[in-house]
């Protein structure tokens, strides 16, 4: 596998940080997830936008996004593949052991994984665990996620692929690293951005292909929700099949499935929406 780091291609064997990089030892950085299919990134240009918005919330230098737009070309090409996992970390480079920066430039990575179609319905749970709406984390794409690790752990140890978190009022936020959607009477709906869930590539896109409605909700509306479904830049549009053991009545239901439908077809006329 070749790896870009810091304005070269390397073999993965050769591909270092320092152990002093300040997104290992505090986690001080960014980062992107982008499908790409055939060697072609998957709306990268909102993938870019949102790596800038993150490290600027940050307060991080702004990345160069013509570098990062070239470095992820050259990872691709070096790296054929039918399905892949584009990873982009950006963070706050080589720092004093503490949480104050050093003065170094930062670092960029940007490397390429197999990905697996994924399967059209899964399980998830909730956890006890919230998400701080208030948190200068809240809503950007960080390397802490150690909270999400723990979450993750705690679903698959319950048969789950993903773990639902609400927020610290009550309100249905998002999973580790998906944000969730309700049908409720036929109506689509799925957490405003202020209930601290990360502002997903793939939920705008949703949102704006089907006029879903950013609602807040209080966490037991999965208990009455009609459908739930996820969204990701790996799973798409998933249905939920159940919750917590649960079993939703129909999954994917008839409104997930028309979804999940429109996305696909407007994803594959246009790779960079």
């Amino acid at each position: 596998m070749t790896i870009w780091l810091n304005g070269s291609l390397l073999d993965e064997e050769n591909a270092r940080v320092s152990v002093f990089d300040h997104g290992l030892t505090v986690g001080d950085g960014v980062f992107e997830t982008v499908k790409a299919v055939h060697g072609r990134p998957f709306a990268l240009t909102r993938h870019l936008a949102r790596l800038a918005a993150s490290a600027r919330g940050l307060g991080l230098p702004a990345p160069d996004l013509d570098e990062v737009r070239g470095a992820c070309t050259a990872v691709l090409d070096a790296n054929p593949m039918p399905l892949g996992r584009l990873r982009i970390t950006y963070t706050g480079g080589l720092a004093p052991l503490g949480s104050d920066r050093g003065p170094t430039p930062p670092t960029l990575v940007v490397a390429l994984g197999e990905a697996h179609r994924l399967s059209g319905t899964t399980d998830v749970i909730t956890v006890p665990w919230t998400r701080n709406e208030r948190s200068a984390l809240a809503g950007l794409k960080s390397t802490s996620y150690a909270e999400n690790v723990v979450a993750l752990a705690r679903a698959a140890d319950r048969g789950a692929t993903e773990a639902l978190f609400a927020n610290t009022v009550g309100e249905l936020c998002e999973g580790t690293g998906s944000n969730v959607f309700v049908v409720l009477d036929g109506e689509l709906h799925t957490p405003p951005l202020a209930s601290g869930c990360l502002a997903g590539i793939t939920r705008a896109l949703v949102v704006e292909w089907t006029g879903a409605r950013e609602t807040t909700l209080p966490a037991d509306v999965l208990d009455r929700a009609d459908e739930i479904f996820l969204t990701s830049t790996l799973r798409d549009v998933q249905a939920v099949g159940a919750v917590d053991g649960r079993a939703l009545p129909e999954a994917p239901g008839p409104v997930t499935a028309e979804v999940a439908k429109i996305f696909q077809e407007r994803a594959a006329a246009d790779i960079d929406p």
